[in-house]
């Protein structure tokens, strides 16, 4: 087991006092605040919706966030932190005027390899009255470069958890001094790359934050290797590549079978888990067409839902995707794998950019991978030191997630609890919400957009467990279905009457 590194945390209350003692009155004061390792670049005003992010900024905003146009005021820091010879980490912190500040910070995660401050992800709370902070974890880059990490292993520690940690330290410090006080609760809110980025500090660093939600945590590195597993398959040969087209005909044999497993015909599966699909229903009975899968086809498709296999052992190496998934399979038509995959095993684990991944041995190279993705591997399973001081874990996975198996997500809370004496012992800190029918972090035939926020504030600072969370799904802007989210091992049960579409609907059971 990796060394925790509580030592930090001493340090940042120590920035905090001394932020304290020399409190700004202005925003512009904040540039002449001294912080270790760190320059302010830039603190100014930003008047109501005058926010735009620099023209190398590739994300956009999605629904859900806060167009840049409806931004409230705000004071707006800019920092970049060298702790090594080469780290250089930008990160910003938006701090809303006193009178509408929350006293709490929320620290925002990134997607892929990062290389972008989270511009679109920090509306929302702001406009809820947080304070917010972004990083870009250390290097400069769309999502899917992973060449930073070539030659840069301080790099790869920065991606992998230093940044984090660091812009936490030196927010909490910008924070006190600019309100010459303390956020009263500090929070996390990340999917993904941001689910893994949360899960990694509060293991590595327990007493960084109040509260954490955890997206579709890319927290064990292995997720990769059941991209490449199934790559090595569908693209073998022309024979076994499964037209994208095809992909909605798998999802309806799918449906055919196990949409009424849950007692609802509704297009959606409450736990794939349950289905029973063996996608030869669907073989071609003559002749290739669009309609069905020719006998290469049906492996194929089945190695989707298979785990990544030890091939001398037959150990699991990582999950494989659930029934239902199937119409977001898109990587699994492309040529090739993901170039967030592929550049990320070149350059951070075989350290060779012409890395062809057909040639990955999922007996030898394993223990290689393993020993190469250690900065950014967090399946560490005691959160007791976090949970001992009033840490609540809030996390949440699309079970049609189509890049990060979901059963990643049930393995870690399973793995949590086991380590900790029971589900009964973590379930006052440490709640699971699989979402039925969504995709990866958004997205997806079912209920994808939901109070994450809300249910972490009413835990952290009033004591109320979430025991479900009410789910949308819109059509535009029209709210089309609601659904409960129910904290695993629970599901949704119908209770008989009334419109499937109305989460009141439904009871959250054991079944």
């Amino acid at each position: 087991m990796r060394p925790r590194y509580q030592h930090t945390f001493l340090t940042g209350s120590v920035f905090v006092f001394t932020a304290c003692a020399m409190a700004a009155t202005t925003c512009d004061d904040l540039s002449k605040l001294s912080l270790p390792q760190t320059a302010i670049t830039t603190a100014a005003s930003v008047t109501p919706g005058a926010f735009a992010p620099p023209t190398s900024f590739s994300l956009k905003i999605q629904p859900g966030d806060i167009e840049y146009k409806n931004l409230p005021a705000f004071c707006r820091v800019a920092a970049t932190m060298r702790p090594t010879r080469d780290s250089e980490i930008k990160i910003e912190v938006w701090l809303p005027p006193s009178g509408a500040w929350n006293g709490k910070l929320m620290a925002i995660g990134n997607g892929g390899q990062a290389g972008e401050i989270y511009y679109h992800k920090m509306g929302l709370p702001l406009t809820l009255g947080y304070a917010v902070a972004s990083t870009d974890t250390g290097h400069e880059g769309k999502g899917d470069d992973g060449s930073y990490a070539l030659g840069h292993p301080e790099k790869i520690i920065d991606f992998g958890y230093r940044a984090v940690h660091e812009m936490v330290v030196k927010s909490k410090a910008i924070v006190a001094g600019y309100y010459s006080r303390g956020a009263r609760f500090s929070y996390w809110n990340g999917c993904s790359t941001g689910g893994r980025q949360g899960l990694e500090d509060l293991q590595r660093y327990p007493a960084d934050f109040d509260g954490v939600i955890a997206g579709a945590p890319a927290n064990n590195p292995r997720s990769a290797l059941q991209v490449i597993w199934v790559a090595q398959t569908v693209h073998k040969d022309e024979a076994s590549f499964i037209p994208a087209s095809k992909f909605p005909v798998i999802q309806r044999a799918v449906l055919n079978a196990c949409d009424a497993n849950d007692g609802v015909k509704d297009g959606v599966l409450e736990d794939p888990t349950h289905c029973k699909f063996d996608p030869s229903v669907i073989l071609c009975k003559g002749a290739d067409g669009p309609d069905c899968l020719t006998a290469a086809q049906v492996e194929s498709a089945r190695k989707m839902y298979s785990p990544a296999t030890n091939p001398r052992t037959k150990e699991p190496i990582f999950p494989g995707f659930e029934p239902g998934s199937e119409k977001g399979w898109g990587f699994g038509a492309s040529p090739e794998p993901p170039q967030l995959i592929l550049t990320g095993l070149r350059n951070g684990v075989f350290k060779d950019p012409n890395w062809d991944y057909k040639t990955f041995n999922f007996d030898s190279d394993v223990a290689l991978f393993d020993r190469e993705t250690q900065a950014r591997n967090a399946t560490d399973s005691n959160l007791r030191p976090f949970f001992s001081h009033g840490g609540k874990l809030l996390q949440y996975q699309g079970w049609n997630d189509n890049l990060i198996p979901p059963q990643n997500s049930v393995n870690y809370y399973n793995n949590v609890a086991d380590t900790l004496g029971g589900a009964s012992k973590v379930n006052d800190s440490y709640r699971l919400f699989m979402v039925p029918g969504m995709g990866h972090c958004r997205g997806g035939d079912g209920t994808d957009r939901f109070d994450v926020i809300g249910a972490l504030e009413q835990w952290v600072e009033k004591g109320k467990a979430p025991d479900s969370i009410v789910a949308s799904r819109y059509a535009g802007d029209k709210v089309e279905r609601t659904h409960p989210l129910c904290p695993y091992p629970q599901v949704a049960v119908y209770k008989g009457t009334g419109s499937a579409d109305d989460a009141a609907n439904f009871a959250c059971k054991v079944r």
